[in-house]
């Protein structure tokens, strides 16, 4: 039986795997399909605290997880298919094996919601984009496409004005559903143009993106339109789908927490994108991260 275990490894699950390894409680890492979650699909990382020339998304995982194994966390590059919190010690099972432990962290992320185009993945962080906070810097003078109709639409696009030459927001409805506030944001900025009942139904460009291919599905008349990035802002997909019925889920699929951490769960914690549904950024998450590893500690010291 391990101690604590950790599911992601994402910078939430690493971190925690750090303070929980240097407490010499030696966490057992379940790192998932995605060992480093978002960021390995990421380029450039600029906000990251202590990187003054920026680092790249896949490099800081790493090292990451290189930190947490120099003070003895284990890794399983296993995926999660079930868990089973009814009784102690709480059972976490993988497509392979299955583990118990009193104490387990959940740090198992979340996965934008993609348009499932062809060639979606190639152009991935070469132009398609899921973070304006994270890539909207790279795209100064540019245009952009924002792909959606809500607040977080919204929000993203008058982000990237802040560098963006132009932003079209595609929505496929025709009036958007973003709060009315935020939609008169929009209307206002003059940076911004929206298109009604419209859909991307292709990525063009060679290697990066260069151009997408648009379609009105009032009238089906189609045209291309040059834009160097496109940002999706059509939600995410939480990866909580092994703790249903284990554990409180929102309508959406969020783990509900109590100060950002804590389970209805004794001794179960959550941490990072898989309960956070506001703020979605890796240095967040990796607070999440230390102090659900904290609690666990705390946790564990009092079944002592």
């Amino acid at each position: 039986m391990e101690k604590v275990i950790i599911v992601g490894s994402g910078p939430a699950g690493l971190t925690a795997a750090i303070y929980l390894a240097r407490a010499n409680l030696h966490p057992l890492v379940i790192s998932g399909p995605e060992p480093g979650g978002q960021l390995i699909y990421t380029t450039e990382v600029e906000n990251f605290p202590g990187f003054d020339q920026g680092v790249l998304g896949p490099e800081l995982m790493i090292k990451m997880r290189q930190q947490a194994e120099k003070f003895g966390a284990k890794f399983v590059g296993s995926e999660v298919i079930s868990a089973e919190f009814s009784q102690k010690p709480y059972k976490i099972v993988t497509e392979s094996e299955s583990f118990t432990a009193p104490c387990i962290i959940i740090a198992s992320g979340a996965k934008p919601r993609t348009l499932q185009l062809k060639n979606e993945n190639l152009y991935l962080s070469k132009g398609v984009h899921t973070c304006a906070t994270c890539d909207g810097a790279f795209y100064k003078g540019k245009k952009i496409v924002v792909v959606g109709g809500g607040d977080s639409a919204m929000t993203e696009s008058i982000f990237l004005t802040k560098f963006a030459e132009k932003v079209f927001i595609v929505h496929r409805g025709q009036e958007l559903n973003a709060s009315e506030i935020m939609q008169n944001r929009v209307t206002k900025n003059p940076k911004i143009e929206v298109m009604y009942n419209t859909e991307v139904k292709e990525y063009l460009g060679d290697g990066k993106i260069e151009a997408v291919q648009l379609m009105n599905n009032k009238n089906d008349q189609s045209w291309e339109l040059k834009i160097d990035a496109i940002f999706l802002a059509i939600g995410q997909i939480p990866n909580s789908r092994p703790f249903i019925n284990q554990l409180t889920l929102d309508k959406i699929g969020y783990i509900e927490a109590t100060n950002n951490i804590f389970t209805k769960k004794e001794g179960v914690f959550v941490a990072g994108d898989v309960a956070d549904w506001k703020y979605k950024q890796a240095i967040t998450a990796a607070g999440f991260g230390c102090m659900a590893a904290l609690e666990a500690e705390k946790y564990l010291s009092s079944l002592e």
